[in-house]
């Protein structure tokens, strides 16, 4: 073989080689890119978290700063635990959770039905907190205007069926549906007695859109990892890679004496 062909061949050979180092790096940046779509709900990175940060109460152009106003009932720390079940009650689930958060719709749709079974039968009480982590990962306002829709229906003594009716109508991440007063409205017809002058008035308004940016705040310095974060009684039951809604039946029920 001449040396002109065996040089030649040596050519083709590193060309070759670099294509697939360059399919190699693009796959590569590939898997990464769906990998970071798979965790929007997580803060994990202070990157992430100075976006949302800097993002929280931006939308399209609107300004929600003003006074703020708690819903009716709010309590805790700064009036920004939306509470549900009986005061007496000897356990206390905390929910910080942001209604655009697929993992938040996964809690809801596994522990939803034990939830409410513990709430109504006077055993746990569950105090909610709102964030916003979605639209500052993905833009938008959804997150914040959801939250002051749930909150306007708290002033009306529906916080729980509405907060259900969110998750069970919840977009897809990055479709913002909720950021359009008309759909919040529109979903507020599924819970009955709800959909009133009163109610409508309060969502276009955004009346409590400061109060949903105060809870995001305390969510932000909370040092909180991600939504949803469930508390029992202070701790971190999300995180338990053995937790079911049958082992937290038996945590609550224990807890009775």
């Amino acid at each position: 073989m001449s040396e002109k062909n065996r040089d030649g061949k040596r050519t083709a050979r590193e060309r070759l080689a670099a294509e697939r180092e360059k399919h190699k790096a693009a796959e590569k940046r590939r898997r990464a890119l769906i990998v970071g779509a798979s965790v929007v709900c997580v803060l994990g990175l202070a990157a992430v978290i100075g976006v949302v940060a800097a993002n929280a109460g931006k939308d399209d152009g609107g300004d929600s700063a003003g006074p703020v106003v708690a819903p009716s009932g709010a309590q805790g720390k700064d009036g920004l635990a939306l509470p549900v079940g009986k005061e007496s009650a000897r356990s206390t689930l905390t929910v910080w959770e942001d209604f655009r958060c697929p993992a938040c719709k996964g809690f809801e749709t596994a522990y939803r039905p034990t939830i409410h079974e513990l709430t109504e039968a006077g055993k746990l009480k569950v105090e909610y907190h709102l964030a916003t982590i979605i639209d500052g990962n993905m833009g938008g306002s959804g997150s914040r205007k959801a939250a002051n829709a749930a909150a306007c229906a708290q002033d009306a003594g529906k916080f729980t069926p509405y907060h259900d009716v969110l998750y069970d109508n919840q977009p897809a991440e990055t479709d913002d549906a909720f950021s359009k007063e008309d759909k919040l409205i529109e979903l507020a017809g599924k819970v009955d007695g709800l959909d009133t002058p009163a109610f409508r008035t309060c969502v276009n308004d955004g009346r409590h859109d400061s109060w949903v940016e105060k809870s995001a705040a305390a969510f932000r310095n909370g040092g909180f990892g991600g939504t949803p974060t469930v508390l029992l009684d202070g701790k971190n039951i999300y995180q338990d890679q053995t937790m079911t809604p049958a082992k937290l039946k038996q945590m609550v029920e224990a807890a009775q004496g």
